[in-house]
């Protein structure tokens, strides 16, 4: 089975996303790529136990991607085996009145996983030099002073937001935050394929809309805005891995061996040891317990 390369998907210098591979070439087949992420699933299930007891580091995953490039489904296979108590997943969607009422990473710190957790935004804080740029209008809606109209939103206002997002990671990373930064990098034939899927298939039916086609209009916009976020915001604190998931299975074996390669390098978390008092003791609670 392939040796999935952690380095082989982060980005440490610039990148073109057109010149980036959208479908893996690792040669497993389907049923190795499921047997391998459940055995991945499971070390990590036994990690995330260790983090959760040591209750000094949180992770968060950042999962980014086009509609269509199973983001939803990752989260579902990649963490199933996570106890639950440590595990929290936030989909972000357009903002509420309430939300818009504070700066744009208001909502994203609320929703920040405790110490020990892990924390999963679907969508995440990047939205904002995503969406919101190939839709400028959404930033008059945020009530931002100076901003006015889409004249007022230029290249400088975008080079803050950056800086805003660097200076958001950096403050989180210096407090015991470990960011892993994903997106998902699918294909504009595959997204096809998939949206065809979802209007051929009854039960999928659900998850389509009209304005799915809209945005799909405006892909190399998106292609634009996240290859410049990717580029201005992937450092070694919080770095950004670019997943080919033209291949579902594939993607999701190739972020579950990401994370769990990352994390296990990290020697200090460990289970906490029993104060010497309580752990000189253990025979004697064992024999009260016996004997009761």
């Amino acid at each position: 089975m392939d040796k999935i390369k952690t380095s082989d998907y982060r980005v440490d210098k610039a990148v073109k996303l057109k010149d980036t591979a959208t479908l893996t070439m690792l040669s497993s087949t389907e049923d190795k790529l499921k047997e391998r992420l459940r055995d991945t699933r499971d070390k990590l299930s036994k990690l995330q136990d260790v983090f959760y007891a040591h209750n000094k580091y949180s992770v968060l995953i950042c999962l980014q991607g086009m509609d269509t490039a199973g983001k939803d489904s990752l989260i579902r296979e990649v963490f199933q085996d996570f106890n639950s108590r440590g595990v929290v997943v936030h989909s972000f969607k357009t903002p509420t009145f309430k939300e818009k009422q504070h700066d744009y990473l208001w909502r994203h710190y609320l929703a920040l996983p405790d110490r020990g957790k892990f924390g999963v935004f679907n969508r995440t804080h990047y939205e904002n030099v995503l969406v919101t740029r190939v839709h400028p209008e959404y930033i008059v809606g945020e009530n931002i002073p100076g901003i006015n109209s889409i004249e007022d939103i230029d290249d400088k206002f975008w080079e803050s937001r950056f800086e805003h997002i660097n200076n958001f990671e950096k403050h989180l990373v210096a407090n015991g935050t470990i960011i892993f930064k994903f997106f998902l990098h699918l294909s504009k034939d595959e997204q096809k394929n998939r949206l065809l899927r979802r209007l051929t298939r009854q039960d999928k039916n659900w998850k389509f809309s009209p304005g799915d086609l809209d945005e799909r209009e405006l892909w190399d916009q998106y292609q634009n805005c996240y290859e410049q976020a990717i580029n201005k915001t992937s450092n070694k604190d919080a770095p950004w891995y670019i997943i080919p998931s033209d291949n579902k299975k594939a993607a999701r074996a190739i972020v579950a061996d990401i994370l769990y390669d990352e994390l296990k390098t990290i020697k200090e978390v460990q289970y906490p040891t029993l104060d010497p008092s309580i752990k000189s003791q253990i025979e004697h609670y064992k024999k009260i317990l016996n004997e009761e």
